[in-house]
């Protein structure tokens, strides 16, 4: 890693470091962004409750009732719908979805197109949970058309980035969001562990604060493990051999977690939904039942959190690794797997080795999900210290995959000028 990043600072990687540049002024012009409340309108001083993760995603905009409040969540939302569209319930979809690179740029812009739909409905929906009745119908619609075109400007500063900067565009405006919180976190956790009054209460305080960071570290650490791990199936050819490769042995790789944050973004989207009702139906027993048992908070709450992670990790790698398809596509380029009929074994095979490491990377989803939960409650700290969460996954994998972006670049034009020569 120390190399990739020395290698950036040569002379002859200028458009590199320029796109670095680039990259950094547009998520400067988001950050700007998020400070700028829409008018008429104040930040939102109630807990914000269910949307914490909304909120962490957009840079603390929703907090603030930015012209940015609802980020690039509405795009993800969008995006979500057409996967699962595209998993043969619509063969429109599922037609685009075969393709190639023209039907996923179609996806793409249906994806967009929804994304904006989707942005001023919960605009409109946001003016009236935050404001009540207080304001008039031309008043909701003006906030709902000006949160839907920060939306949709947030999506052109993730085209910029992609276009012209280090590439993907939209998942680093989301860690961008996420990481500009992180610093007033710790600011607010050394005040909550420190304390001054003598000496002996500040020793304390100064090792627990350190035993905080070094906890945070190894949580950090864990997930990149996690996020790099694969189980490496073993693939060979017919009328090929591993020395027509140099001796190097083919592998079909499967990693750990397929799904990435999306099970946890599922489960915290389906449970936020019975506290969005609550909110305008206004029933005293519903309202109850909402945060005795679908809270966070409650037992019953996060054992269910905790179930749809489980559930949404198995359905959403299913989806997208079908045992099926692999094994077809496998026996139709003549390979197989050593020790394993191709067909039906085959599908057996692939359908077991998914089914338990994905158990393994679906626990370790919803175990590091649970994590502040369990460590507010157990530390009667305030909710904006925590350790591990969805935060942290989107920040530890985006920064891992920009990475790998960056590598892969750098090592590309190493080729291409060892070729000229």
């Amino acid at each position: 890693m120390i190399t990739g990043i020395k290698k950036i600072f040569n002379k002859s990687n200028s458009d590199v470091r320029k796109r670095i540049l680039f990259t950094l002024l547009v998520l400067f012009v988001f950050k700007l962004g998020t400070a700028i409340t829409v008018p008429g309108t104040e930040a939102i001083t109630k807990d914000l409750g269910f949307l914490e993760l909304m909120n962490a995603m957009s840079g603390g905009a929703l907090e603030r009732f930015s012209i940015f409040a609802l980020g690039v969540t509405p795009y993800i939302n969008a995006s979500i719908i057409m996967q699962l569209l595209q998993a043969d319930i619509i063969p429109y979809f599922s037609d685009l979805k075969n393709q190639g690179p023209t039907g996923r740029r179609k996806l793409n812009q249906i994806s967009r197109y929804l994304g904006i739909g989707l942005a001023f409905v919960q605009g409109y929906v946001f003016s009236f949970a935050f404001f009540g009745q207080n304001a008039g119908a031309l008043d909701y619609m003006r906030i709902a058309i000006i949160l839907t075109a920060g939306t949709a400007f947030v999506l052109w500063l993730g085209d910029q980035i992609t276009q012209k900067g280090i590439g993907n565009g939209i998942s680093l405006i989301i860690m961008a969001g996420i990481i500009a919180s992180l610093p007033n976190m710790f600011i607010t956790a050394f005040d909550q562990f420190v304390n001054f009054s003598s000496l002996q209460t500040t020793i304390i305080g100064l090792v627990s604060y350190l035993v905080f960071i070094l906890i945070y570290l190894f949580i950090v650490v864990g997930i990149i493990f996690v996020q790099r791990a694969e189980r490496r199936i073993p693939i060979q050819y017919a009328n090929r051999t591993t020395s027509a490769y140099g001796g190097k042995q083919t592998y079909m790789p499967i990693k750990l977690n397929s799904a990435g944050v999306i099970p946890v973004i599922f489960a915290s989207v389906l449970i936020s939904v019975p506290a969005t009702i609550s909110h305008f139906i206004n029933r005293e027993g519903f309202t109850l039942f909402v945060e005795k048992y679908i809270n966070y908070d409650t037992v019953v709450g996060f054992i269910l959190f905790f179930v749809l992670i489980l559930f949404f990790a198995y359905f959403y790698t299913f989806m997208q690794l079908n045992p099926s398809e692999l094994s077809t596509n496998l026996n139709k380029n003549g390979g197989y797997i050593p020790g394993i009929k191709p067909g039906k074994q085959t599908e057996g095979y692939i359908k077991k080795v998914l089914s338990r490491i994905t158990l393994v990377g679906a626990v370790f989803l919803a175990v590091i999900a649970g994590l502040p939960i369990i460590f507010t409650t157990l530390s009667n700290l305030p909710a904006t210290i925590t350790i591990g969460g969805t935060g942290l996954l989107i920040v530890v994998g985006v920064a891992l995959e920009t990475y790998n972006q960056i590598e892969s670049k750098l090592i590309g034009r190493d080729y291409k000028r060892s070729y000229r020569r």
